[in-house]
């Protein structure tokens, strides 16, 4: 398999705010990217976000401007798989719906080069049956991106049963070109991260729900006293409630424990559209852009 170091064509698969913060990085890393959705007002809205994104790093004098001008003009958009046609790796960053991630992989298999890394950026659905779906289940492994992509650090590396060594240690070179740093995880439900994480973001809307406190107040207990960055409830409406509640009924279902049981606080506001700072409001109001 290849070295990252000899990476210069990757795909993604996605332009919604997890797949144009990836594609952002290796843009920026000197890599050039094929960005695919098969919306087009995905892809024009994802290069207005990576482009602004870009302007506040120079702004901050994180990067140079005519590095960001050339880290744009790296990024080219596609809304068919066949963009993919010569990627050396491509990260698939869709919905968390694990019948299209299957779908979607089972394609990825036929269209991309027959030994390109195919990594999903899957936050809780198994590596191993995302492989399961492809003609080579061991150059598949999960790559689970923290957002906002362009500012977090951790990289999850998840093996699936089938990952080869190979794959595994080119996602691990890769995440360190681009100055993140890889986590190695089992294939288990949730892998560490969002295992960890959404669960006390469920407990925490359970709280809301039967009233122990309002969010303001359940938000500041977590930043004040426990020192947490962002409150559970904020931090809900960042990621979106809509994944949230995707994650929280994988774990639910995988691990069949009643403690992952969603909260019905929190699939009332999905179904009422509710979904966080993407839609205008979730447990707090934002102004849409």
């Amino acid at each position: 398999m290849i070295e990252a170091s000899d990476v210069t064509r990757v795909g993604v698969l996605g332009a919604g705010t997890m797949g144009n913060g990836i594609a952002h990085v290796f843009a920026t890393a000197g890599i050039e990217v094929r960005l695919v959705d098969v919306d087009q007002k995905a892809l024009d809205r994802a290069r207005s976000t990576i482009e602004k994104n870009l302007a506040r790093q120079v702004a901050k004098q994180r990067l140079d401007a005519s590095d960001a001008e050339a880290a744009l003009s790296r990024i080219t958009p596609h809304t068919s798989l066949d963009g993919f046609a010569d990627a050396q790796v491509v990260v698939e960053a869709a919905t968390e719906n694990p019948p299209l991630k299957f779908k979607l992989f089972a394609e990825l298999s036929t269209v991309a080069p027959a030994d390109a890394l195919l990594a999903t950026n899957t936050s809780s659905i198994s590596i191993t049956e995302i492989a399961a779906r492809t003609k080579d289940p061991t150059r598949v492994v999960g790559m689970h991106f923290m957002n906002p992509v362009p500012v977090m650090k951790l990289v999850e590396v998840i093996r699936g049963l089938e990952t080869s060594d190979d794959a595994t240690r080119l996602t691990v070179d890769l995440c360190e070109r681009l100055s993140k740093t890889p986590v190695l995880a089992n294939d288990y439900p949730g892998f560490v991260a969002n295992r960890i994480l959404m669960p006390m973001i469920n407990e925490a809307v359970y709280c809301l729900m039967e009233g122990v406190a309002e969010a303001e107040a359940i938000d500041a207990v977590m930043t004040l006293g426990m020192n947490h960055p962002m409150g559970p409830l904020a931090l809900a409406d960042l990621i979106g409630l809509d994944t949230c509640l995707a994650i929280m009924e994988v774990l639910h279902s995988e691990l069949g424990d009643s403690k992952y049981r969603p909260c019905p606080l929190l699939r009332k506001y999905v179904a009422a559209g509710r979904l966080g700072r993407k839609s205008g409001r979730g447990f707090y109001l934002y102004e849409k852009s």
